[in-house]
């Protein structure tokens, strides 16, 4: 495994037990390869997963004051989909210092979007352990300074389901129909793609960490494909 030092330094912390961020980095292939159990990191990605959702809701809590529970949902919901995860885990290079069963490394494991999303929120984890809330607190928000800082205009719709239905049902009888087409991840922590069709036409998809996330992010695409300068018919 190439060294740790340069991750740390992306990051922003340096680990006092270094053993919690090869932890973190552990994919749980590396279980399933050997013959005796072995710890991996899948209980730290569901500390991470707890500590994300409260230091950004914390967050847009304070910068939209004007916002109603169902804005601040959505906005959280684009934060940490499984798009914008994987994002943060590919821009700290974590592929590369993934720990991997064979079979996995021969896969393309290191460039899976839901082990980097996975390992990313693990490593948030491990912060949380070495260094105390505070310090995954600040880690949280480096990493998501910029986009908590765009959350204004994500809260622009705040029933995307809705006003898709209604945009829809003003140019033509028929309802639009959300279709489940894919189910990834482990079982504390799924990623939900769901496809959003008219009259049996797809008109976008979008993931989530629960199938009705997942139907928002893709009423939301399509509503901005929808309204975008070649959308005005269907």
């Amino acid at each position: 495994m190439s060294t740790l030092v340069e991750l740390q330094q992306r990051l922003g912390y340096h680990f006092r037990d270094e053993s919690l961020l090869r932890l973190a980095l552990t994919h749980p292939s590396v279980a399933h390869e050997n013959a005796v159990a072995s710890p991996h990191n899948q209980r730290l990605e569901f500390l991470g997963d707890s500590l994300l959702g409260l230091v950004l809701s914390h967050a847009l809590y304070q910068k939209t004051p004007g916002a109603d529970e169902g804005a601040l949902t959505q906005s959280r919901a684009k934060l940490v989909n499984a798009r914008s995860l994987s994002g943060h885990g590919r821009a700290l290079d974590l592929g590369s210092h993934l720990i991997l069963s064979r079979g996995e490394e021969h896969t393309g494991g290191r460039e899976r979007p839901s082990a980097l999303a996975d390992a990313f929120e693990a490593l948030l984890g491990a912060v949380f352990l070495d260094g105390g809330f505070e310090a995954a607190r600040a880690v949280i928000l480096r990493e998501f300074s910029l986009k908590i800082g765009e959350s204004d205009g994500m809260t622009g719709i705040e029933n995307p389901k809705g006003e898709l239905q209604e945009l829809l049902q003003s140019r033509s009888p028929h309802a639009p129909e959300y279709q489940l087409v894919g189910v990834s991840g482990a079982a504390h922590a799924q990623d939900f793609e769901c496809a959003v069709l008219h009259g049996g036409v797809e008109l976008a998809r979008g993931r989530g960490k629960s199938k009705k996330i997942a139907e928002s992010e893709a009423a939301v695409a399509a509503l901005q494909k929808l309204r975008g300068p070649s959308g005005s018919q269907l």
